[in-house]
This record gives C-alpha cells, sequence and structure tokens, in this order.
C-alpha cells in the first residue's frame, strides 16, 4: 500500500511535466497540422540557458544563489520564448503556405542547430545545479511509513499544473484564442475574415516555445542538469504523447501525456526499467495504430 502510493506520488511530476508539454505542442501543432520535433529542443535549449546564466551569474557576475537562478530563468524564458516567435513568423509561417511538408525537414534543421549550440556553449560539458528546496513533504502516514514529494516536486507540478489550466482558460475565453481556433478550422477562411493568420502562427509557435520554456527550466531545476540528447527524446516522446489525447487539443494532449506519465512511473516501480521505453512507447503506438483504423472504418 504505501509502495503504491509513493509511486503514485512519484508520478505526480513527470505526468505534470508530460502535460505541460503536450499542451503547448498542440497550440503550435493545431494551425501547422504536421509534426514537429524541434519542439524538444526548445525544451532541452531552455535548460541549458537556465544552466548557463545562472553559472555564470554565480561564477562571474558573484549574485547570491537565488538571484542566479532568477537570472538564469528570465533569460531562458524571455530567449526562448522570443525565439519561437522569430521561427513562427520566419520559418512556420512562410513554410506552410507553401509547402507544409517541409515544416517537418525544417523542424529537423532546429532541432540540430539547437542542440549543436547548446552543446558547444557548454563547451562540451554538462553543468549542474546543487540540491535547493528538497526538504520532503509528508503527504500521508502510516504504519510502514510515509509517502513524501520534496518541496521543489511539489512547486513543479503546481506550477506546471496551473500553466496547463490557465492556458486553456485563455484559449478559451480570449480574443486570440478565437481566432487562433478560427485558424486551426481554415486558414483562407479566418484570413477572409480579418483574421491574420500569419500572427496567429507566430504567436501559436511563441505560446508553444513559452511553454517548452518553463518546463525546460523546471525539469532542470528538478533533475539538476540538462543532456544534450534530450532536445531528441523529448522531441519525438510529445509527438507521440500528444497525440494520445489528440495532437490538436491541447487540454486533451495534456490529459493523455499525463496518462502516459503515469504510466510510465508505474512500470519504473514495478516492471524492468531497462524495457520502460520501450514497452511505452511501443504500447503507445499500437493505440495510435488501432484508434486510427477505427476512425477510417466508420
Amino acid at each position: 500500500m504505501l509502495y503504491a502510493l509513493q509511486q503514485l506520488l512519484n508520478a505526480v511530476p513527470i505526468a505534470s511535466l508530460y502535460a505541460a508539454l503536450a499542451f503547448g505542442y498542440a497550440i503550435a501543432f493545431a494551425v501547422t497540422k504536421r509534426a514537429d520535433i524541434s519542439y524538444g529542443a526548445l525544451f532541452a535549449a531552455a535548460g541549458h540557458l537556465f544552466l548557463l546564466v545562472a553559472h555564470a551569474g554565480w561564477n562571474v557576475l558573484f549574485l547570491t544563489f537565488p538571484a542566479a537562478l532568477s537570472l538564469g530563468g528570465l533569460a531562458a524564458v524571455t530567449l526562448v520564448a522570443g525565439g519561437g516567435v522569430v521561427i513562427g513568423r520566419q520559418v512556420v509561417a512562410p513554410l506552410a503556405r507553401v509547402s507544409p511538408n517541409a515544416l517537418t525537414v525544417a523542424s529537423l534543421g532546429l532541432l540540430l542547430v539547437l542542440m549543436e549550440a547548446a552543446r558547444l556553449a557548454s563547451g562540451t560539458r554538462e553543468l549542474w545545479l546543487p540540491p535547493f528546496l528538497n526538504t520532503p513533504l509528508r503527504l500521508w502516514r502510516g504504519e510502514e511509513g510515509t509517502a513524501s514529494l520534496t518541496l521543489l516536486q511539489a512547486l513543479n507540478s503546481l506550477v506546471l499544473l496551473l500553466l496547463v489550466a490557465g492556458g486553456g482558460w485563455f484559449l478559451a475565453a480570449s480574443r486570440w484564442g478565437r481566432h487562433w481556433r478560427a485558424v486551426c478550422d481554415d486558414p483562407l477562411a479566418a484570413e477572409l475574415c480579418g483574421v491574420q493568420a500569419a500572427r496567429i502562427f507566430a504567436g501559436a509557435y511563441g505560446l508553444a516555445a513559452l511553454f517548452a520554456a518553463l518546463a525546460g527550466l523546471l525539469a532542470t531545476a528538478h533533475y539538476g542538469t540538462m543532456d544534450f540528447g534530450a532536445g531528441i527524446l523529448f522531441g519525438l516522446k510529445i509527438v507521440l504523447i500528444a497525440a494520445a489525447g489528440g495532437h490538436s487539443h491541447p487540454l486533451r494532449a495534456a490529459a493523455g501525456a499525463a496518462l502516459f506519465g503515469f504510466g510510465e512511473t508505474l512500470w519504473s516501480g514495478y516492471g524492468p526499467v531497462a524495457w520502460r521505453d520501450t514497452v511505452m512507447l511501443g504500447a503507445l503506438v499500437a493505440l495510435l495504430v488501432i484508434s486510427r483504423r477505427e476512425r477510417v472504418l466508420v
């Protein structure tokens, strides 16, 4: 009982991370209708920028540790979200008009550029943050022991879940959200109604990049570092995970991603860890194939 409860608590941080990433990815996918593995690179780039700037703030500017972390977080969110707007305006919007299939090729190029830039900026060495906010929060106490999360895990999960909830409200209630839904349905018809589709493309990619940046710096704060290969791994994972709930529906994509996060953690707790990614991604692909066939038959 205690072990199962602890595994469920362990799943909350990774499930909320996947949910936020899938939500942001679905915002961009809904307007492009093309898979984009560069989203994982934006996530990883935010983590690397966070580490690099925080490291410089501590060792070069001699800031206090909270100030160095704040500077790194601000730089990561600003540069990655701003870069997302530029990519959306200069790359995504033009290619979507000319050749939508070229977006997949362009995303691979962006992935390689971002990964290599992060590696070169770091001098091909991994930077690590010292542990912080690791005080355990005992959420359940019994005769067998206690089940807990660290303060950082709890804060990260809360921020990511609030981010998804706030994003869902923004898309449903704001004028930009209405224009975004119009462009998702039919960009040409939206333009005939006065909506500037190019601006929505840029804004959608910038908003998706904002989600990736916030998720990247929170994940880096949690794990203490960001691997150079995380861009490819998370890029491929999010493309598949978001499809579980629906690529074009951010909240559904977030819900499907959260379920995947719980399943992945429970497999780590009860099954062989070496087979975790193979089994989980294989099951996800099988589910997507079956659901696709059902739609075709109907």
